[in-house]
């Protein structure tokens, strides 16, 4: 009897010390130009964004958090990789342009196009990759953006599962841009489910992937949704080789009813709608770990990929999506990791970003960061539970001729569409220019940003932009 009772006791101490060492699931959630300010829980929008919220309530909240670049494509790049665009070498879209003209595509074109040809390096090392190598399942859904090509596609890039679409602002239902059908079942191009809202297909196949990975082994679910992106649409009235007639953002009729009267027009209710949907989507995704018993061991993490596109504005920030201001670079921000791993309901102002989202990733998993890559951030996890202040001094971004660089709490840009240098501690909405009365601060911020450019133009060339 007392043999018995000691191979019990002995029995839970091992399991007790199985489930202690477990590597935690993970699920890295992206929304696409969701604005600063859009969630529900900020009370500055009448956005109804539950889910959000109550994830936010459940762990820490970032107020200023920044992504690498203020567009789609190279934000998402540095996601994966850790890497600044000018590192990691995606450092402009993978975009065809003359979609903005009317124009479709047939397929022997589309075929040549920067679409189809332009990715993320081969030789660059995704997070899929790295969780993949230290046992997990992984799966991709939604908007990849990081080329089309095969050899870029997600299945050959660390992920065991992929339904989504390599391109940008799809049409939410019938899956094209410029006509061309653009969903992918891993590898090949699938029209099953043209005429579905795009969002719900994603749900779907997130909840096809946890329900069937959960309590298995641990998964990495990547859902980076197009939503709230405007649509790649022709309008009534474009014609060939003329400016296309921008349809905007599509949404169910039933989530855009709940914003008629509270929003100034149509259009506006259509892209609150979009971001209503999507977070029923996300809840959907997050009530599947928790009835699969996985929530007390699953770290999710939420933030958009860029600032936002202008519908509604973005205040008190300046600017919007495509521009070095505030408004196109400090993006919503929540991790939530429950048992105590961080705070639950905790708000922080600590300067960080979306390249501290790897090696964060990789601390909390354990697993490895490849041999010979430089990573550009760092662990997170203790700043977010208050036990150091973040180290981040500084970040830089260039797109094409604009620049800008933050440096402890200034602020300099340097733009065709304007520009100048700006305290955030005192000035977050950048209106008042400091540039002549701190020049030596102009010469000093100047000087940061050659240093940064020295150093991404010195290391390892990689493509699809980069001449070498």
């Amino acid at each position: 009897m007392r043999y018995a009772a000691f191979s019990f006791s002995l029995l839970w101490l091992f399991v007790g010390a199985g489930l202690a060492g477990q590597q935690p699931n993970v699920v890295l959630i992206v929304s696409d130009d969701q604005g600063y300010p859009d969630l529900g829980c900020l009370g500055m929008k009448p956005l109804i964004t539950p889910n959000l919220d109550k994830l936010a309530a459940e762990g820490v909240r970032g107020t200023s958090f920044y992504v690498t670049w203020p567009a789609c494509t190279p934000s998402r790049g540095s996601l994966l990789t850790g890497r600044y665009p000018q590192r990691n070498g995606l450092y402009d879209m993978v975009r065809n342009d003359l979609v903005n003209y009317g124009h479709r595509y047939d397929a022997a074109e589309y075929a040549v196009s920067p679409e189809m040809t332009l990715g993320l390096d081969v030789r660059e090392v995704t997070l899929g990759d790295m969780l993949r190598k230290a046992g997990y399942a992984t799966g991709c859904v939604g908007k990849w953006d990081m080329g089309q090509a095969r050899r870029f596609l997600p299945l050959q890039r660390g992920f065991d599962f992929f339904y989504g679409h390599g391109n940008n602002g799809i049409d939410y239902y019938t899956h094209e841009r410029y006509g061309v059908a653009s969903l992918f079942r891993g590898n090949e191009r699938t029209e099953e489910d043209k005429g579905t809202y795009v969002t719900e297909v994603f749900r779907r196949e997130a909840l096809r992937f946890v329900n069937e990975q959960a309590g298995r082994k641990p998964f990495f679910l990547y859902l980076p949704f197009n939503a709230p992106h405007g649509a790649s649409s022709f309008g009534e009235g474009t014609e060939e080789g003329g400016k296309k007639v921008a349809e905007g953002v599509q949404a169910p009729e039933k989530y855009v009813a709940m914003y008629r009267g509270k929003v100034k027009d149509e259009r506006l209710a259509r892209y609150c709608g979009a971001v209503t949907c999507m977070d029923e989507a996300i809840g959907a995704v997050l009530e599947a770990v928790e009835k699969a018993g996985q929530t007390e061991n699953t770290l999710v993490v939420f933030l958009s990929d860029n600032g936002g596109s202008g519908n509604g504005g973005n205040a008190p920030l300046r600017g919007q999506k495509s521009t070095m201001w505030e408004g196109g670079l400090r993006v919503p921000f929540i991790l939530r990791w429950p048992g105590g791993k961080v705070p639950a309901g905790k708000v922080t102002d600590e300067f960080i970003t979306s390249l501290e989202l790897v090696p964060t990733l990789l601390a909390a998993t354990e697993a490895k960061a490849p041999e010979g890559v430089k990573l550009d951030g760092f662990d997170l996890l203790p700043v977010l539970r208050g036990e150091v202040k973040s180290p981040r001094r500084e970040m830089f971004w260039q797109r094409r001729g604009d620049k800008a660089a933050r440096v402890e709490n200034w602020k300099w840009v340097e733009s065709g569409k304007g520009g100048g240098l700006f305290d955030l501690s005192t000035d977050l909405v950048e209106k008042k220019d400091l540039s002549g009365e701190k020049p030596e601060v102009v010469r000093m911020m100047r000087e940061r940003f050659a240093g940064w450019r020295k150093e991404m133009d010195g290391s390892e060339a990689r493509g699809p932009f980069r001449d070498y």
